[in-house]
């Protein structure tokens, strides 16, 4: 059911923009968050279908679009929504910038957890807002959130960027820490904006959507997409879920400023095919993607290798602890890409926490990863 997509020629970043990015175009690239895996088939249909009609104007946002949604949010994390809360999007990461703008003004203090996701924070800093860094505790293998250090910082913040799931750790928030968080910022009058784009490859925990907890629903916007779930992250659609109508107001201001107003018609299309028709897909690609990860932590287990996987809760991107080889982060890239011939994520691009850490993109075949881990093996025995 699943298997790489051969993509040359197609345009995808992840390919066409290896040789720029780590200057050879000879890797294996396991970046960019897109998946080598075919969009599932109700989502083909509906691009053909569309592509079949030969004008493709200006488009509305039809009725079953904001159906899809709420009914995809009833269905999946038992958050029942108002029509009127859904605001259209081109991307999650254009909408934290028109959130940042919207909420905040230069000078003000925004925080965030890292490491993390890059565009959280060359978002702040590209707007002249002061960052403001809760780094996560990693202990035994695994990541906690500084309760204390996120309190003294909340005191200086007026808006929090939270990641959840975390990317790239790959952290599924309980519940508690979820309430904590929410606690912490409502005493300091701190609003919380949380991309909530991974929040359906979750694994064996449960994701908590934070809009659907009471004491924070006026509090929080959520921003979501089909893009990572179903892969159309090419078609620029997300959406941004908004109860509290004054906060809903200042967005759409900042977002009718930006331009963007009109929907792309077949981002639409895949939205409402997706979620109307893909949940099926879904859960079998978990189960694709979770072997994947299974597969991945128990080669680098059964090798000598001093590289530790963290534990995958969401997402189809790993976490690898690095540290244990001994080198410079200069010199622990320069051996995944010139020695062992991959193409991963530099830690360090999501923040100092992120020093001796690489991020590994799963979302492929089975064979692709066993040829990555075969170069690994190979460029370790020669190399270190």
């Amino acid at each position: 059911m699943f298997e790489a997509v051969e993509r040359k020629g197609t345009y995808a970043v992840k390919l066409d923009e290896t040789k720029k990015k780590f200057g050879m175009d000879d890797l294996l690239p396991l970046w960019v968050a897109d998946m080598d895996l075919a969009s599932p088939e109700c989502v083909q249909k509906a691009m053909q279908k569309r592509a079949s009609h030969s004008i493709y104007g200006y488009t509305v946002y039809p009725q079953r679009y904001y159906d899809a949604i709420r009914e995809w949010m009833k269905k999946r994390f038992d958050w029942e929504i108002e029509e009127e809360w859904i605001v259209p999007c081109y991307g999650v990461v254009p909408s934290i910038n028109f959130a940042i703008e919207a909420y905040s003004k230069e000078g003000d203090g925004i925080l965030i957890q890292t490491p993390l996701y890059p565009p959280f924070a060359s978002s702040v800093k590209h707007r002249n807002r002061t960052l403001l860094d809760n780094t996560l505790i990693y202990e035994n293998n695994a990541y906690y959130i500084d309760f204390e250090d996120f309190e003294k910082k909340a005191k200086d913040a007026v808006l929090f960027l939270l990641c959840s799931p975390h990317n790239p750790t790959g952290r599924v928030w309980s519940k508690k820490e979820l309430e904590k968080m929410v606690e912490i910022c409502t005493m300091y009058n701190v609003l919380i904006i949380s991309d909530e784009i991974h929040a359906d490859i979750v694994y064996t925990k449960t994701h908590y959507i934070l809009g659907s907890f009471e004491k924070a629903r006026n509090r929080c916007i959520i921003l979501n997409a089909p893009s990572k779930t179903f892969n159309v992250a090419g078609l620029n659609t997300s959406y941004a879920i908004i109860p509290d109508k004054k906060l809903r107001k200042a967005y759409n201001i900042e977002q009718q400023r930006s331009g963007i107003t009109n929907g792309n018609p077949f981002g639409i299309e895949a939205l409402i095919s997706a979620y109307e028709e893909g949940e099926a897909w879904l859960e079998e690609l978990k189960k694709y993607l979770e072997a994947n990860i299974t597969y991945v932590s128990s080669f680098i287990e059964a090798h000598p290798f001093p590289i530790r996987t963290i534990p995958t809760e969401a997402t189809f991107l790993m976490w690898l602890d690095c540290r244990g080889c001994g080198v410079s982060q200069e010199e622990l890239v320069d051996f995944f890409v010139h020695h062992a011939k991959l193409g991963l994520n530099d830690g360090l691009s999501f923040g100092q926490a992120g020093k001796g850490f690489m991020r590994l993109n799963i979302g492929t075949s089975k064979e692709v990863l066993e040829e990555a881990m075969q170069r690994l093996s190979c460029a370790y025995k020669e190399k270190m």
